[in-house]
C-alpha cells in the first residue's frame, strides 16, 4: 500500500482557541528539481510541493499563521484581528490539496494577520516572497514583481531593525536577499552594494553557499552595469 504523502495535523487556533486540522507534508515526499537564485522550487512531477503548506487557516475565524508567528498577542491586537479578519469571515476549511490559488488565499490571510499582529519584518518577508513565487508559478508577471516589491522593503527593514537575529535566518542570507531581489527589481546599484557586503564578510565564516552564490550574482550585476554603460556612450 502506498502512502499518502500527505497527512493531517491537528492544530489549535492561538485567536479563538478551537481546533481544526491542517494538510501537512511528509518531508521525504517532497522532491525538488532546482531551485532558482532567489530560492523559488521548482518540484519534480508528481511531487507535492512543499511550500502551499506553510500556512495555517482557522476555519472557524479566519486567523491564519505559520509555525514562526510568535504565540503572542499584544494588548488591543485580538480586537483588531476580530474586527480586520474575523467578521469578514465566512467559516471553510483548507484542509486539503492547495491549488496555487489556494495557497496563495491563505498567504496573504497569514501576512494581513502578520502585519496586524506586527510579527517581524523578516517573517512578513518570507510570506510576500512566496506569494511572488505562486504568481511566477501561475505565470502573473506584474502580480509577482508587486509581492516581490514588497518582500524586498521587508527585508530593507529586517535588515536596518536585526529583527531576524532571533529567527532562523543569518545576516548574510538576509544580504543576499536583499541583492537578490534588488537585481529583478532592477535596482542594480543596491544589489551591487548588498553583494559586495557578503564579498567583503567571507572571510568571516558563514553561508559558504551563500557566498558563493553572491559572487556570482554579483559577475552578473557587474556585466550589466557595463553593458549599460556602453550602451550610453554609444
Amino acid at each position: 500500500m502506498e502512502i499518502s504523502p500527505y497527512y493531517e495535523k491537528k492544530i489549535d487556533c492561538p485567536h479563538c482557541k478551537t481546533s481544526f486540522k491542517s494538510l501537512k507534508i511528509r518531508k521525504n515526499a517532497v522532491r525538488i528539481e532546482h531551485t532558482d537564485t532567489d530560492f523559488y522550487p521548482t518540484y519534480k512531477e508528481n511531487s507535492p510541493k512543499g511550500y502551499y503548506y506553510n500556512v495555517f487557516v482557522c476555519e472557524h475565524c479566519g486567523y491564519s499563521f505559520t509555525e514562526d508567528f510568535s504565540p503572542y498577542f499584544a494588548p488591543g491586537v485580538q480586537q483588531k484581528l476580530n474586527d480586520q479578519v474575523c467578521a469578514y469571515w465566512t467559516p471553510h476549511h483548507f484542509n486539503g490539496e492547495r491549488t496555487a490559488q489556494q495557497a496563495i488565499q491563505a498567504y496573504k490571510l497569514a501576512f494581513l494577520c502578520g502585519t496586524i499582529k506586527q510579527e517581524r519584518h523578516i517573517i512578513l518577508a518570507g510570506l510576500l516572497l512566496r506569494i511572488a513565487w505562486l504568481y511566477r508559478e501561475i505565470q502573473n508577471k506584474p502580480q509577482e514583481m508587486r509581492f516581490l516589491r514588497l518582500a524586498y522593503t521587508q527585508y530593507e527593514q529586517s535588515y536596518s531593525t536585526g529583527d531576524y537575529e532571533k529567527m532562523n535566518m543569518s545576516e548574510m542570507r538576509v544580504l543576499y536577499m536583499i541583492g537578490e531581489l534588488g537585481v529583478r527589481l532592477d535596482e542594480i546599484d543596491q544589489a551591487t552594494r548588498f553583494f559586495s557586503r557578503i564579498i567583503e564578510r567571507q572571510s568571516l565564516g558563514g553561508d559558504a553557499k551563500i557566498v558563493e552564490m553572491a559572487k556570482e550574482r554579483w559577475e552578473q550585476v557587474r556585466a550589466i552595469r557595463e553593458q549599460r554603460r556602453a550602451q550610453l556612450q554609444s
